[in-house]
């Protein structure tokens, strides 16, 4: 193995050490930085998730509020928390965890946030100040890559970025951070049916994988050097693999993100890290 490894867990320990500052300089202040999960059923992924943000965010001082509705809730339970919880002073940001049943229709439920309490980033206001380049959260998973970038001095102005993958949640917001102004990659957004993949994600001096396929990417996709970020998280018979077949890709790779314990330790990061940020917001209109 050649490539250099981008550990997340280590960059997330820094996040997370300023967010517990800035918490505690917030109650010292009088106010609560609180963060609030709504879970609707049963999956056992998304309670998972759920409990690992929770636990997130005990670490860092940070008080939390469980809310789980069961599989029988409508769209008007899941509607009704969602107004509670954006009246509720003690909450600075909240998180639907997605998916939801197939009979709630969750556009609609982040839809009813309070885009000033968006954790998650993905309130389509938030997503729209995300385009004009003006200030606001920024969607978790994608920050935390950014962040990682940072951490790890990968500077890719003036650099071909491929991202593979065109979600809400992850490709496109990294289009769009990657292509801004001051950082200033040269973005290629492809996906699992772009004709001629291997030759698109050949040109990219930094590759990100967000497919959800597993061990899409093989070193035959990788410019020797680049640098590889594997969102993918997929659950296989043989463990938890990321959509980069990371063996292979790392004899080739200059810089590589591990599946686990690259991107995820920095989504929940960033969404502590949103969290606390919309405090202070909240303070200073105050």
């Amino acid at each position: 193995m050649t490539a250099r490894i981008l550990n997340g867990r280590d960059v997330a320990d820094t996040v997370r050490a300023d967010v517990a500052e800035r918490v505690a300089r917030l109650r010292e202040q009088g106010q609560i930085a609180g963060l609030a999960t709504v879970l609707v059923g049963d999956d056992a992924a998304s309670a998972t998730y759920v409990r690992t943000k929770h636990r997130a965010a005990e670490a860092v001082g940070m008080p939390s509020f469980d809310h789980h509705l069961p599989a029988t809730a409508t769209q008007h339970d899941v509607e009704a928390l969602i107004d509670d919880l954006n009246h509720d002073d003690a909450v600075a940001g909240m998180i639907v965890q997605l998916p939801l049943p197939d009979d709630l229709d969750a556009e609609r439920a982040v839809e009813r946030v309070d885009p000033t309490k968006d954790a998650d980033g993905l309130h389509p206001f938030n997503l729209g100040l995300l385009l004009l380049g003006r200030p606001g959260p920024v969607p978790a998973t994608a920050g935390g890559i950014m962040r990682i970038l940072e951490h790890y001095d990968i500077d890719v102005a003036s650099k071909t970025a491929v991202i593979v993958g065109r979600s809400f949640l992850v490709g496109r917001p990294m289009a769009l951070l990657l292509g801004a102004k001051g950082v200033d990659a040269t973005v290629v957004q492809a996906h699992s049916r772009t004709p001629n993949l291997v030759e698109i994600c050949r040109q990219a001096d930094l590759l990100v994988a967000a497919v959800g396929r597993p061990n899409l990417i093989g070193p035959e996709h990788v410019r020797p050097g680049a640098t590889v970020v594997d969102v993918g998280i997929n659950r296989t018979n043989v463990g938890l693999v990321g959509d980069v077949d990371f063996d292979s890709v790392a004899e080739f790779a200059g810089a590589i993100t591990p599946v686990p314990g690259g991107v995820g330790p920095m989504t929940v990061a960033s969404l502590l890290a949103n969290t606390v940020t919309l405090a202070e917001r909240r303070r200073e209109v105050a």
